[in-house]
């Protein structure tokens, strides 16, 4: 089965990209990643590709006159790549239709809760304050809402009275570590089947190698 090209946006220190790097060194993703793209000249996330010999390069919001433009070059640099995969990891900003159009279910992102709770900014916070006893995390195609998208995958991480946001979002991080993988693997294999909001499973068959 041919490896999926992968394309990775992030605007800050890119754990969650590192660690798909980690999966496909590892075998455990049927995919590379051909390019990481950030927003942001200082994110650490360009260090790790330069240490992971990984194409990327620094497409900056203010260099364009609007959100067009600039998401317009993000788009020809992805397509540039041959990328069939837009993987968002800590990419802080809200995709516009224009630009998801361009990738149908093909843009994924994660969350740091179960949604449809908690969406938007500081998750981990909006838990602790609400009282939630259980949080996690979820994987999902992006639309064109903030964190709307259909879900592909979650997994609960519990929330003890004690906690604060960070120490929560640390515990949240370290399953979103595993997670993720694993849905970009579902999807490099063809096992994701959109069905409107439903993201079916196919159950795994024996490959052509």
């Amino acid at each position: 089965m041919n490896k999926v090209k992968i394309g990775v946006l992030a605007s800050g220190r890119g754990s969650n990209a590192q660690a798909i790097l980690d999966a496909i060194a590892a075998g455990a993703i049927n995919g590379e990643v051909v390019i990481i793209i950030s927003d942001n000249p200082a994110a650490e996330v360009l260090k790790r590709a330069q240490a992971n010999r990984i194409p990327a390069c620094c497409i900056k919001r203010s260099a364009f006159s609007d959100k067009h433009r600039f998401e317009e070059a993000l788009a020809v640099e992805l397509e540039r790549c041959g990328v069939q995969l837009v993987v968002l990891a800590g990419f802080m900003r809200l995709l516009s239709v224009h630009f998801i159009s361009r990738f149908p279910r093909k843009i994924m992102n994660i969350h740091p809760s179960l949604l449809p709770s908690f969406p938007g900014l500081d998750a981990q916070g909006q838990a602790i304050r609400y009282g939630a006893k259980v949080s996690g995390c979820t994987v999902h195609f992006v639309d064109e809402g903030m964190d709307t998208g259909p879900v592909i995958l979650q997994q609960a991480v519990p929330v003890y009275s004690e906690d604060t946001a960070d120490q929560l979002a640390e515990r949240i991080l370290q399953v979103e570590h595993s997670l993720y993988p694993r849905a970009v693997d579902l999807f490099c294999r063809g096992r994701l089947h959109c069905e409107g909001r439903i993201v079916r499973i196919d159950a795994a068959k024996e490959e052509e190698s």
